[in-house]
């Protein structure tokens, strides 16, 4: 696709000034880096999104983004448009007894806090994941022991078309942190959570697993959140930590000592440097271990 860094004549006149030329994603990604993106739009509501998708010429890639967090991008940045969902899409209300409707741009820790002040769950494990519910539907996030879908009665969904559809959790296969979706080329608005009245969980339990979350993982730094998937029977940490890797660095980014599944941008980092060490920690860990581990976190964009 040719350079889009300057403003295309297909956006509409009336979200011109939602939409940015050339924006540098390390301004909205929780690793702090990334090249920029040709285009990067942050609509108020579902009505200019929808109107964003149906001006979209076909071919052009198109990449959501919540909290930026489980997500590197390249040094080059992302060739087409960026669409960022995180304080417009912030919906989150009780339907009926026990049932939440979430967008999804809403924060998974506010998700569990709210479900916890309602009195409904189990949601606590939500308060875990860092991104925000799009995300989490999108990889099926968990921590704790929980997972997000199989709480999911919908979802509603969105196609680069600009059309809306509602469909039902039965519609998707899942597994550990993969979604396999009836459609390609959707993405996620919100989704109907089912959740019950028993054992509902007190604010004090959620402040207390956030605060375990914190004690445990490097929360303030600038990190990606856990970087690989843990492979069946045992935990990436604990690989990590067992091949010596634990603190090692590559330019600028680091592995957390506190805990060993985390990759840090130490202020100074690139994409390429954690890209690096992402490589080399799996190149170690195969070679100690016997294991290839695979990442959590999504790679996209150009090299620089």
């Amino acid at each position: 696709m040719s350079a889009m860094r300057e403003q295309p004549t297909w956006v509409p006149a009336n979200l011109a000034p939602r939409t940015r030329f050339g924006e540098p994603l390390s301004r909205h990604t929780s690793w702090h880096v990334g090249g920029p993106a040709d285009v990067f739009f942050k609509p108020a509501d579902e009505d200019e999104l929808a109107q964003f998708l149906g001006a979209l010429p076909d071919g052009i890639p198109v990449l959501m983004l919540g909290l930026g967090s489980n997500l590197l991008v390249r040094d080059g940045g992302w060739r087409g448009v960026v669409v960022a969902l995180h304080g417009g899409f912030d919906e989150m209300k009780m339907v009926g007894d026990r049932h939440v409707y979430a967008a999804a741009g809403v924060p998974c820790a506010r998700l569990a806090k709210n479900c916890a002040r309602w009195n409904i769950g189990p949601a606590e494990f939500f308060a875990g994941i860092p991104g925000t519910v799009g995300g989490a539907l999108a990889m099926n996030a968990g921590a704790w022991g929980g997972e997000t879908w199989p709480l999911v009665e919908s979802v509603t969904v969105i196609n680069r078309h600009g059309v809306r559809t509602t469909r039902p959790a039965s519609d998707y296969r899942y597994s550990y942190r993969h979604v396999e979706p009836p459609v390609a080329g959707e993405w996620f608005l919100g989704a109907l959570f089912a959740l019950s009245t028993q054992t509902p969980t007190s604010q004090a339990e959620i402040q207390r697993l956030l605060d375990q979350r914190r004690d445990s993982q490097p929360i303030g730094e600038w990190s990606g959140g856990s970087t690989f998937m843990n492979p069946p029977g045992d935990h990436a940490a604990r690989l990590i930590d067992a091949a010596g890797l634990k603190g090692c660095r590559l330019g600028g980014a680091v592995v957390s000592t506190k805990h060993a599944n985390f990759l840090l941008n130490d202020g100074a980092a690139t994409a390429n440097d954690l890209e690096q060490l992402i490589s080399q920690i799996q190149d170690t860990v195969a070679k100690t271990h016997g294991v290839r581990l695979v990442t959590e976190v999504r790679i996209v964009g150009e090299a620089q």
